[in-house]
């Protein structure tokens, strides 16, 4: 009732003024340079008793500890709300940046909120005022400046990332690796209680044991987690950072002669899943399509196998990720004659395309990757020059994006040289392809085996339907 009551007030009282003073700190450096909460509330209130037009009403609006690069923040959003509900006819700050350091976002505030509203916006230390056509202009070349300004602290803090670790400290709090806390007092990750569950899996794998039993033996959440332990270079006493390596301070935990040794035996392994102790035609291959979950072989009577998920079996619960998975368990033999008859029909399509199948380009992963990067690093070239020639300040967010993307594209590239290393040379695939049907029944059971996993990804079951995911 109360607030609807001033709402009513302010109807009738048009010309009372209203003042809305907005503070804003985001580090405590900034306090102790003079822009304190405590020092811009006092200046503002100041300010206000130097006006000819004493106001009605005088309201604070404070974000201590928030950013100006966006306007997500309480107390400017309260300002805005008590804008568009006619509790404020002007708004005050110290200082340009205090409301925004965005020139976007200045402006938006200054278009979209207060003038629409007839709220004059001031600004004591550039001493201007938006009720005036000058004001206006001012400001906003002003904000160019403050956005210039966000900008260049941006760039200053990359670079200081990028010197602090060639000095060997850590990136920050995040992505620290398992085995490891952050220290922040020392700058660095230090070893914790799971240290030793690193040491162990390097060096039970190595032994011969698979990611799959050490995830079970160390209660990790999946395989994964052991393969991602497996890959982290940290563990050596190193830094990993835009593709280039640092000697780090932190303690290491295995000698990069283990590291190689594990990633040796990844890559063999990778390479020859090919050979395997069981004599089933797709095992390691079979992913079930209603919960991701791997899909194994079990003698069904007379029926012969049949397949089904893992997740319907529950005595390996690290391999289960839907407990109330529902697939159908689906006939081996049907499936291998469905998978079979779908790789001799590709055979039968690449024989008949002949010279033209033979010479036609396959691109990679890696090639796709690298020619969208030259794409966009042109485009950001292209950006730039528009930039230097006209000084449009709305290009330097389409710059911003072009940059993003770039980094995207270059962790992308990073990725796939990693699953190359992996998953070995892939050349030849279609030769293979071409080839099988016509050696098949001359082929013992392992050799079918290394066959079709030198050419098959997965096999994913989806109740009655199967997709076959190749390696081309």
């Amino acid at each position: 009732m109360a607030k609807s009551k001033m709402l009513q007030v302010d109807t009738t009282e048009r010309n009372a003024v209203r003042i809305g003073l907005y503070e804003r700190v985001s580090t405590d450096a900034q306090a102790e340079e003079g822009y304190s909460i405590e020092i811009q509330r006092e200046r503002l209130e100041a300010y206000v008793k130097s006006m000819a037009d004493q106001p009605e009403s005088i309201r604070h609006y404070t974000d201590d500890g928030f950013s100006g690069g966006n306007i997500q923040r309480p107390g400017l959003e309260q300002l805005i709300m008590d804008i568009e509900g006619g509790l404020v006819t002007h708004v005050i700050v110290y200082k340009l940046d205090r409301l925004s350091r965005s020139q976007k976002d200045t402006l938006h505030l200054i278009e979209d909120i207060f003038i629409p509203h007839n709220v004059s916006f001031i600004s004591v230390q550039e001493s201007f005022n938006t009720a005036t056509a000058f004001g206006r202009a001012v400001i906003g070349i002003l904000s160019v400046f403050a956005q210039l300004e966000r900008e260049n602290i941006y760039e200053r803090t990359r670079s200081g990332m990028q010197k602090r670790i060639e000095n060997g400290y850590w990136m920050g709090g995040h992505t620290i690796p398992f085995g490891y806390n952050y220290d922040a007092g020392k700058g660095t990750i230090v070893p914790n209680a799971d240290a030793e569950i690193v040491k162990k899996i390097f060096e039970l794998y190595i032994g011969g044991e698979s990611e799959a039993s050490l995830a079970e033996k160390f209660h990790l959440c999946h395989d994964r987690h052991v393969h991602a332990i497996l890959n982290r270079e940290a563990y050596t006493g190193v830094i990993r950072y835009k593709g280039e390596t640092y000697p780090g301070i932190h303690e290491p935990l295995i000698s990069e002669d283990i590291f190689r040794t594990a990633r040796k035996c990844m890559r063999e392994r990778s390479a020859k899943k090919l050979v395997t102790k069981t004599s089933h035609l797709f095992t390691g291959l079979l992913e079930c399509g209603i919960c991701g979950a791997k899909m194994r072989y079990q003698k069904w009577g007379k029926q012969g196998d049949k397949i089904y998920c893992y997740s319907q079996q529950k005595s390996k619960p690290y391999l289960i990720r839907d407990p109330d998975c529902d697939n159908h368990k689906i006939n081996a033999a049907e499936l291998e004659e469905i998978v079979l008859n779908d790789i001799f029909s590709m055979a039968v399509e690449y024989e008949e395309n002949g010279e033209s199948e033979n010479h036609k380009p396959v691109k990679s992963t890696m090639e796709v990757l690298q020619e969208q990067l030259k794409v966009v690093e042109n485009k950001l070239r292209r950006l730039y020059n528009l930039y230097a020639e006209s000084g449009d300040e709305y290009l330097l967010e389409t710059i911003g994006q072009r940059k993003k993307e770039i980094e995207q594209l270059k962790e992308q590239i990073e990725e796939e040289k990693r699953r190359e290393e992996l998953q070995g040379d892939a050349v030849g695939i279609q030769e293979k392809i071409k080839t099988i049907a016509g050696v098949w029944d001359l082929l013992s059971q392992k050799e079918r085996i290394a066959a079709v996993r030198s050419i098959v990804e997965k096999i994913v079951v989806t109740y009655d339907a199967v997709e076959i995911v190749y390696k081309i």
